[in-house]
């Protein structure tokens, strides 16, 4: 009781009556939840036509991404599957030569740093045998 915590009374409340909750009220006129009513529209006429374009200009996507610099290219609109076989067989193609071409690049960017580091070593090798010629003429 002295520790600054609240506790609750433990004696009994011959008042409570439970939870609360709201009291219902019969509703004579209920008749389950609405549905709306089914009513046909005389200048609805069907148009096949409707999202028919020529040519599409412009295409609109929303994108979410966490890593900037992507690039998004080669979108195709098409019903037909082979002309989009045909044209994901062509990006392939595209997208193998990309790759081999990096991978090429990032080869010599790996033996570029290889002969660098080595270098580096081989000059950290020279400077020590420099400080111990220094040390033995000094000796002398």
């Amino acid at each position: 009781d002295l520790d600054g915590e609240w506790e609750a009374p433990k004696i009994p409340n011959p008042e409570y009556k439970g939870p609360w909750s709201p009291k219902k009220i019969s509703n004579p006129d209920y008749k389950g939840p609405w549905e709306h009513p089914q009513i046909d529209n005389p200048d609805y006429k069907e148009d096949p036509e409707l999202y028919a374009f020529d040519s599409f200009k412009y295409i609109g996507i929303d994108v979410w991404q966490v890593k900037s610099g992507t690039i998004f290219g080669n979108f195709l609109i098409t019903d037909q599957f082979e002309v989009a076989q045909e044209q994901i067989e062509a990006i392939n193609k595209v997208r193998e030569v990309e790759k081999a071409k990096k991978e090429e690049v990032e080869k010599k960017e790996r033996e570029a740093a290889e002969a660098r580091a080595a270098a580096e070593k081989e000059e950290e090798g020279e400077e020590e045998d420099d400080e111990e010629d220094d040390e033995d003429k000094t000796e002398l």
